[in-house]
C-alpha cells in the first residue's frame, strides 16, 4: 500500500509540471514531508524555474526536506506562502543552496518572528533575491531592521512587509537603512505606521530611487501627511497608495495639489 501511495504521489507531482517543464505547481496539495521526499529524490527537475508549495501546511520536517533537495538548479521564484513555517524552519530554509538562484521568495502568511527575519536576512543564499514577499508575518521592528540593514541582500529591488508588526520604529529602521539604495518597491500597509514612520519615509535618504509606496490603512495623521507631499527624496515615486489612514480632508487636499502629487502616475487617497 505504501508503494501504490508513493507511484501516486509521483504521479501527482509530475502531472503538475507545466508542459515546458519550468512550473511546477503543487498549491494546496497535500504536499508533506513524504511528498516533498520524492521531490528531494527526483531526478528531472532541473528546468524548472518557478516552484509553488503555497497552502500545503509545510513546516519543520518538511521544509528540512525542501532544504536538501538539489534538483532545481534553474530555480528563480520559490512560493511558500499560507503555511506554517516558523522562526526554525525560516533558519533552515536561510541555510539551503536552494535559494541560491532565486530572484522572488514568497513568504507571506507564515508564522515568521524577528528570529526568522533575521536569519533570512543574514543568509548568504540570497545574493540574487529582487523581491521578498514578508507580509502577515509578526516580525515585528527587530525582524524589519534586520531584513533591511542587511548586506546579504544587494539586489533586493521589492520588499513585501504588509501586516508585519513593523510599526514607526520598523518603518523608521527601513528609512534610516544604508542597504535599500537600490529598492524600487515597498510595501507597509497595516503596520499601525503613525507619523513618526511617515516622516521617515518622507526624508530618507536611501529610497531615492522608490517608485512605489504603499501605506494605506495605517494611523498617518496630518503631520506625516504634510511630511509626505512636501517630501524631496521621493522624487522618482509613480505610485503612492496612502488610504484609511487619519489625515483630515484639509491635508489630504493638500496632498493632492502637492508636486509630488503633479508627478505621479497614481494616487490613491481617501
Amino acid at each position: 500500500m505504501q508503494e501504490v501511495v508513493k507511484i501516486k504521489s509521483n504521479r501527482t507531482i509530475l502531472a503538475s509540471l507545466s508542459a515546458d517543464k519550468k512550473l511546477l505547481d503543487l498549491e494546496d496539495k497535500n504536499i508533506g514531508a513524504e511528498e516533498m521526499s520524492l521531490l528531494h529524490d527526483a531526478k528531472d527537475l532541473s528546468s524548472v524555474e518557478q516552484l509553488f508549495l503555497s497552502q500545503n501546511q509545510l513546516c519543520g520536517e518538511a521544509i528540512e526536506i525542501l532544504a536538501a533537495v538539489k534538483s532545481f538548479t534553474r530555480l528563480t521564484s520559490l512560493y511558500l506562502n499560507h503555511n506554517i513555517i516558523d522562526d526554525e524552519a525560516a533558519k533552515i530554509l536561510a541555510n539551503a543552496e536552494l535559494l541560491k538562484n532565486l530572484k522572488c521568495l514568497m513568504l507571506e502568511a507564515n508564522n515568521i518572528g524577528p528570529r526568522g527575519a533575521e536569519a533570512l536576512a543574514n543568509s548568504p543564499n540570497l545574493q540574487n533575491l529582487e523581491t521578498l514577499f514578508l507580509d502577515s508575518n509578526p516580525i515585528g521592528p527587530e525582524g524589519a531592521r534586520a531584513v533591511s540593514h542587511s548586506q546579504q541582500l544587494p539586489r533586493l529591488r521589492a520588499l513585501h512587509l504588509d501586516s508585519a508588526e513593523v510599526g514607526d520604529a520598523g518603518t523608521m529602521a527601513i528609512a534610516e537603512s544604508p542597504q535599500l539604495t537600490g529598492l524600487q518597491k515597498l510595501y507597509l500597509c497595516s503596520n499601525k505606521m503613525g507619523d513618526a514612520g511617515a516622516v521617515a519615509l518622507a526624508k530618507s535618504a536611501s529610497l531615492r530611487n522608490l517608485n512605489v509606496l504603499s501605506i494605506w490603512r495605517n494611523e498617518i495623521r496630518d503631520e506625516g501627511g504634510k511630511a509626505i507631499a512636501a517630501s524631496q527624496t521621493l522624487a522618482n515615486l509613480e505610485r503612492l497608495y496612502m488610504s484609511l489612514n487619519l489625515i483630515e480632508r484639509p491635508v489630504r487636499k493638500i496632498i493632492r495639489g502637492s508636486k509630488l502629487a503633479q508627478r505621479l502616475t497614481t494616487l490613491v487617497m481617501d
